[in-house]
């Protein structure tokens, strides 16, 4: 998509950079695929703060996606690539031959007018989805099931893609973007190509007020606050001689949270570096 840099006019242009979203094609939604967004800004259902830096932002409307891909042995058309607010990727609209529209997330080199297909029998091509069996060794897939007919729940943010390793028995060996190798079962789905929008990762937002407007409030640091507020707090000299901790007092920096008896473990054949 490539990157946009600025003349430093203002202080907030000098190191600024932004996507030119010249695979965009359209600037509206499809309006039957929208909803509203409930706004929690970190809260939880009982009004207390549950995750921190959260709050403000600007309004959005909740684009829904199709993640199972369901739509088997029907084809459909690229209508339009459009920007989504909820996601680092881009969104393709896809108008099938039966009338019914649907958002996807859009594959790098998907472009207006190409045609998609889902099912066992598609062809390998960019943007299709199949079942992890019928692709073969060494390909790159995005939008991978983790449990069968539930829909897509690894490797979907821009620029992200798995490799296709090895397969055994009832199940395929993926290598994530993070290095973990993970077996998942074949008949689950998987879309071919990686995710769009690699450039995203390069965007420097130059001021404050970009990551405000993202929802994003000031991270403070432990070091700086009272001894009630975080572990790390008071003290007249800087360095305490601590372990780095959070502020309800887990360690951090290499201390393991994953439950070491959690059932899917049994899946990860090596673990992520």
């Amino acid at each position: 998509m490539g990157i946009k840099t600025y003349n430093p006019i203002t202080p907030g242009t000098r190191h600024r950079t932004s996507l030119r979203f010249d695979e965009i094609t359209a600037s509206k939604p499809e309006k039957s695929l929208t909803s509203g967004r409930a706004e929690k800004a970190g809260h939880d259902s009982r009004g207390r703060i549950s995750v921190w830096h959260k709050g403000g932002g600007h309004k959005r409307r909740y684009r829904e996606i199709d993640f199972k891909r369901d739509k088997v042995g029907i084809p459909g058309k690229v209508a339009t690539i459009e920007y989504d607010p909820n996601r680092s990727a881009n969104i393709a609209l896809i108008s099938y031959a039966d009338g019914e529209k649907r958002y996807i997330i859009a594959s790098k080199g998907l472009a207006v007018g190409k045609t998609v297909l889902s099912g066992p029998e598609a062809p390998l091509e960019v943007g299709n989805a199949l079942p992890l069996e019928a692709i073969p060794l060494g390909f790159s897939v995005h939008n991978i099931e983790l449990t069968l007919g539930r829909g897509a729940q690894m490797v979907r943010s821009a620029g992200s893609s798995a490799l296709i390793a090895a397969k055994e028995g009832d199940y395929v060996t993926l290598k994530l973007p993070s290095g973990e190798m993970r077996m998942v079962f074949k008949k689950c789905f998987a879309t071919i190509g990686e995710v769009g929008n690699e450039d995203h990762m390069n965007v420097q937002l130059g001021k404050a007020g970009r990551t405000r407007w993202l929802g994003k409030r000031p991270t403070v640091r432990g070091m700086v606050m009272n001894p009630i507020d975080h572990p790390h707090g008071g003290g007249e000299g800087r360095n305490k001689g601590i372990n780095p901790v959070t502020p309800w007092g887990q360690p951090t920096r290499g201390f393991k949270t994953r439950n070491k008896h959690k059932p899917s473990s049994r899946f990860i054949v090596t673990r992520r570096k």
